[in-house]
């Protein structure tokens, strides 16, 4: 999940030059011998803008840094490009990349891919349980395929978050949400601090696996998609922050409860196939609630504070009460 929202309105400079459409129909054209039939702004993303373009080859998805902002961390669409054309010869299954402009506000293109990227306990319309749930342990199953993959052989990469990083980059977000919305999180970080895991090799992380960004054929994973945070790092952060979606029961007011999901042992397991067991997860676990839990609470605090005003944000506090309380239960007992 990705804090903030931009407009899909507009899409031309303001110097007057071309428009991310025109240039966009230009290229195509250009490269694919395609033409343009349909340029459609696709709402709800908060990473760039982002389109649906339909051509006489075929529809393509573009996304584009917003006019006046820069090309860094989560409108980087040059670093999403290249993270996926990096991918695109492995068993990661990615989006086929067409088009990359760096010309400012950069874009590229991708294929558009087929398929439902819903999570089952929070989005609309609701997965039929069976179908969620078989989604689940495909994803636990593949997410192995990433983690397989050495960071450094990746251009751009940089240096890889340890457990340690990790904890004191949320300790920071969770700062800076006023204690009230939060409550007991300073706990929390007591609790997580006290017993940090040692780092273990660090591997590629997508940042934010979960099936709302993976699209799915069915049950088969045919596209991870929103790569805005990816890094090196601890893929049991990673798995952490899975299993924080496969309990409804963690989203009180914002989601729902999925009877029959796996549970997070399943899917751990499912992940560890035949490999050796992981360790200190109950603390990864913990960790993905604490990161939501900061995540929605700086939300809730921009909500108030008028910088992005959605009343939807009023129905959080019991979702972030409940997993700082159950992730201080994990720790404690």
């Amino acid at each position: 999940m990705s804090s903030g929202s931009d407009s899909v309105e507009g899409g031309g400079p303001a110097t007057g030059g071309p428009t991310v459409e025109q240039r966009v129909r230009t290229r195509l054209q250009a490269d694919h011998d395609v033409t343009v039939t349909a340029f459609e702004p696709l709402l709800g993303g908060h990473s760039g803008l982002t389109y649906l373009v339909r051509t006489t080859g075929g529809d393509f998805v573009v996304k584009a840094v917003p006019e006046g902002q820069q090309a860094i961390g989560r409108h980087d669409m040059l670093r999403q490009a290249r993270i996926m054309q990096a991918l695109a010869h492995t068993a990661v299954p990615v989006p086929r990349i067409v088009a990359v402009d760096d010309v400012e506000p950069a874009w590229f293109a991708m294929e558009f891919v087929a398929g439902a990227a819903l999570e089952p306990v929070l989005d609309d319309p609701a997965v039929e349980t069976g179908l969620a749930a078989a989604r689940m342990r495909r994803a636990a199953e593949i997410l192995p395929r990433l983690h397989a993959i050495d960071p450094s052989t990746v251009p751009g990469v940089q240096a890889p978050l340890t457990p340690d990083a990790e904890l004191a980059r949320w300790a920071r977000t969770l700062g800076a949400v006023p204690p009230d919305l939060v409550a007991g999180g300073d706990r929390l970080l007591e609790l997580l601090g006290r017993t940090t895991p040692e780092p273990t090799t660090p591997t590629l992380v997508h940042g934010d696996y979960r099936l709302g960004n993976i699209i799915s054929d069915g049950v088969e994973p045919v596209a991870l998609i929103d790569w805005e945070i990816w890094s090196a790092g601890d893929p049991r952060v990673e798995l952490g922050w899975f299993l924080v979606f496969a309990d409804g029961s963690n989203f009180p007011g914002v989601g729902r409860e999925v009877p029959g999901l796996p549970s997070a042992q399943e899917l751990v397991d499912r992940y560890v196939g035949d490999g050796p067991a992981l360790t200190d997860m109950t603390w990864f676990d913990t960790l993905g609630r604490l990161k939501m839990a900061a995540i929605m609470g700086h939300n809730l605090r921009r909500h108030r504070e008028g910088r992005h005003y959605d009343p939807d944000q009023e129905k959080l506090p019991a979702t972030i009460n409940r997993l700082i309380e159950t992730g201080t239960a994990l720790l404690a007992g």
